[in-house]
């Protein structure tokens, strides 16, 4: 295989919450086609959305995604492609029922209805890359055994690793942290570091809109967040800053916690890149296995929609921007607290490091080139 030859399949699944927003809010949609609700998804600009695959395919390459726990989108693709294919296409459900059009649980990765089209569609794309981005939602033999003999599969991860998952059986895993890098290593894994990005379209989908919000955390808090839980609860009780947060309710935190009180609603997908362009000042607060090191959506979210990212100092970030020049790092709470106080009240100096911060955003980390760098990896290795 030559890189020329590359086809990249990127398998993807979906936040259930995010899922049930999308086609709660468009109506129809699941009964629409395959090609249609593919294309509402990919509109909706959620998490990598379709940024990977067409910048894969402006290289030259054949990039397709597959979401697999989207229930009504794979029965779509099932229903019309059933014809030359296995006979299990008939059976089942070949389309959503109205009934549950607009209120549908997603599929787990593995429910056998979803292995069966995904395996179908493996065989009808026959890639040569498999691209995984959920490793801990699919079995690696599994998957193996449907794909064709000459593919390699490669996993991504950034998040805690599931005890389940048999790594081994990856020809390459793809992390945006170092240190997982390191531990992948240590374990007889060939591993790679590449960064997560920011997909500029995003600017031209979202309208600019009045710097409205002081000071937002978008994103989320769960029990593999306590260090973040526990900076946001601090954050909160100092009334004078004003933090909104928007994300998902978590039962990680209390009852009678002040974040209640911060908390606004969900922010999915434009909405998100709303808020973050209509802040003045946003914070970040990696997850905990992130260690030492800088790597998160957010770097390249808050950075490329202009915000004045205010986020934790990791060993690593200067490579990836410069504090204090391009965005604002803070070693504890106590000097987070000082900095917010101090950029809310210093309009000009904000605004100058948020301006740094996008352009070094779009200049150094934008899909095109994190592809470039992606396709370079899979050259040396499977080339």
């Amino acid at each position: 295989m030559t890189v020329a030859q590359m086809r990249v399949l990127f398998l993807n699944t979906d936040y259930p919450g995010f899922l049930n927003w999308l086609y709660r809010n468009r109506p129809g949609l699941a009964l629409r086609g395959y090609e249609a609700q593919l294309q509402a998804r990919n509109a909706s600009l959620f998490g990598t959305a379709d940024f990977m695959s067409q910048a894969m395919n402006r290289l030259g390459h054949t990039a397709t995604d597959i979401h697999a726990n989207n229930r009504p989108l794979q029965e779509a693709w099932a229903a019309e492609n059933r014809r030359g294919q296995a006979g299990w296409l008939a059976r089942g459900a070949s389309t959503l029922h109205p009934r549950l059009a607009h209120r549908f649980i997603p599929w787990s990765p593995h429910a056998e209805r979803a292995r069966e089209i995904l395996a179908a569609q493996i065989a009808a794309f026959r890639p040569t890359i498999l691209y995984n981005h959920d490793p801990a939602g699919f079995s690696s033999a599994w998957l193996r055994s449907v794909l064709p003999r000459d593919c390699a599969m490669v996993a991504q991860i950034a998040s805690p690793r599931g005890g389940a998952t048999d790594w081994q059986a990856y020809d390459l895993v793809i992390s945006s942290l170092p240190n997982f890098v390191s531990w992948f290593a240590a374990d007889g894994v060939a591993a790679e570091y590449l960064p997560l990005a920011f997909e500029p379209r995003v600017l031209a989908a979202v309208p600019e809109g009045r710097s409205d919000i002081p000071l937002s955390f978008v994103g989320s808090v769960s029990l593999a967040h306590r260090e973040r839980l526990s900076f946001l609860e601090t954050i909160a009780a100092n009334d004078d800053l004003g933090l909104a947060l928007w994300g998902e309710k978590s039962t990680a935190i209390a009852a009678d916690s002040k974040l209640h009180r911060c908390h606004r609603d969900e922010a999915w997908g434009p909405n998100m890149f709303s808020l973050l362009r209509r802040s003045q000042l946003t914070l970040n607060k990696h997850i905990d296995v992130s260690e030492g090191f800088a790597n998160n959506m957010r770097l390249f979210e808050a950075t490329g929609m202009g915000a004045c990212l205010v986020t934790d100092w990791k060993e690593n970030l200067a490579e990836l921007f410069e504090p204090g020049k391009e965005v604002v790092a803070y070693r504890s709470t106590e000097e987070c607290l000082d900095l917010l106080r101090h950029f809310s009240a210093h309009e000009a100096e904000r605004m100058a490091i948020a301006a740094a911060g996008h352009a070094r955003c779009l200049a150094e980390h934008c899909y095109e080139r994190r592809m470039n760098q992606l396709a370079d990896i899979l050259q040396r290795r499977f080339g």
